[in-house]
């Protein structure tokens, strides 16, 4: 059975998703879709709309057929880590092909661009400290130290979201030699951080969770955007938990961390640098709100996203030392599947590189801790006793699906 992995934090998952799963069978001509998934806290710093079960559900729902979860300091990392960590446990799950969407739309300038990348190192990495030094963001920095590397007008835009993601997988794996070939399919409609619904069939998941969780419209008002099995599954998870997780639920608790931490501790904590805990603890004191915290600290350097991977990083008390123990994922986490990927998943068990997880009791290694204490810590902006049922769910076995 051929495999495709795709990288994913499905939140909420959505038409594009759909569009993006059958294209990248249809273009890797693969049998099999396998999902590396964030689980309690996402890419940008902040906690998932619904628990990484339901979102299990809501792929595998889908078309995926076995979802994987990326580990938690992977997860809530920059591009770089983020895409090694995924496409490392995507080659280890026997993958032949990952496909990712991208606002480029074609292989070819991934691969130039890495290429250029490679013979340009040093250059590259000189200009990136320099418009650093400048006080640019590492995006806004990364982005133009490449463009005045290349000569091609027509090379790849990294100032996009997605074409800067795809850089990364693709260097994850042609720099380890992997055996796994890179695709892309363009992005369509709504761009990554659209949060306007429009008339379409595709809308970005900010727009959607704008929708549902800031402007508090009915589900009805996203009906055309999700399949009708994430609908269903939205509107059963709301009825049940009566929230979707957003900062808001938060705040008290990231509050009552920093207010409660000296300066030197929080310098301890994973991506709190360059004195910036003195500038965390002084907004804290006056702050009601996490949106009203968040832009008080934001600054040119320090991007809406990079504080409130901070932000994340500092509620579940991830110490540098801790984050930094491993450069790739020790474990394959198995969240869920679907009979085929069952079947899959038995064609290449012997293969398997790494340990593969079905059940955590089952799992003893310290490498796991952080996953676990992201779990826990999520499962607080429930109440009870949906607290303590979700940290059960965790050593629960994986979802199986029928389809």
């Amino acid at each position: 059975m051929k495999a495709v992995g795709v990288v994913v934090e499905y939140n909420p998952f959505h038409n594009g998703h759909a569009l993006h799963i059958q294209e990248s069978k249809k273009q890797t001509e693969a049998d099999v879709v396998i999902a590396v998934m964030s689980g309690s806290f996402l890419q940008r710093g902040e906690p998932a709309l619904v628990n990484k079960w339901a979102r299990t559900d809501m792929a595998l729902r889908g078309g995926v057929d076995l979802v994987i979860e990326l580990p938690y300091r992977f997860a809530t990392a920059n591009a770089e880590l983020f895409a090694r960590g995924s496409i490392s446990l995507l080659e280890a799950m026997q993958c032949d092909a990952f496909c990712f969407g991208s606002e480029d739309g074609k292989i070819a300038p991934f691969l130039d661009t890495y290429h250029l990348l490679q013979e340009k190192e040093t250059e590259y990495k000189s200009m990136l400290k320099t418009f650093l030094k400048e006080g640019k963001s590492y995006p806004a920095a990364a982005s133009l130290a490449f463009r005045s590397l290349s000569s091609n007008e027509r090379g790849l835009d990294l100032s996009q979201p997605n074409n800067i993601l795809g850089k990364e997988y693709v260097h994850a794996a042609l720099s380890n030699n992997y055996k796994i070939e890179p695709f892309t399919i363009k992005r369509v409609a709504a761009g990554y951080h659209e949060t306007t619904l429009h008339d379409k069939a595709i809308a970005s998941a900010t727009g959607i969770r704008k929708a549902i969780i800031e402007q508090k419209q009915s589900m009805q008002t996203i009906s055309s955007y999700v399949p009708h099995s994430t609908l269903a599954i939205l509107e059963t998870y709301i009825t049940y938990y009566q929230s979707f997780h957003h900062w808001e639920l938060y705040w008290p608790l990231l509050k009552y961390r920093i207010l409660t931490s000296s300066a030197a501790e929080l310098a301890s904590i994973y991506e709190v640098e360059e004195g910036i805990e003195h500038r965390l603890l002084d907004i804290a004191k006056h702050s009601s709100t996490f949106q009203q915290f968040v832009t008080q600290v934001k600054t040119k350097r320090y991007t809406w996203t990079r504080i409130q991977r901070i932000c994340t990083h500092i509620l579940t008390h991830s110490l540098q030392a801790e984050m930094e123990a491993s450069s790739f994922p020790s474990y394959l986490r198995l969240l869920g599947m679907t009979e085929k990927g069952q079947q899959y998943l038995q064609s290449v068990k012997k293969e398997l590189p790494l340990p593969l997880i079905s059940k955590i009791s089952a799992y003893n290694d310290a490498d796991i801790t952080p996953d676990l204490r992201a779990t826990n810590v999520f499962a607080q902006g429930l109440p009870e006793p949906y607290q303590t049922e979700l940290i059960k769910r965790e050593f629960a076995a994986p979802i199986r699906l029928k389809v």
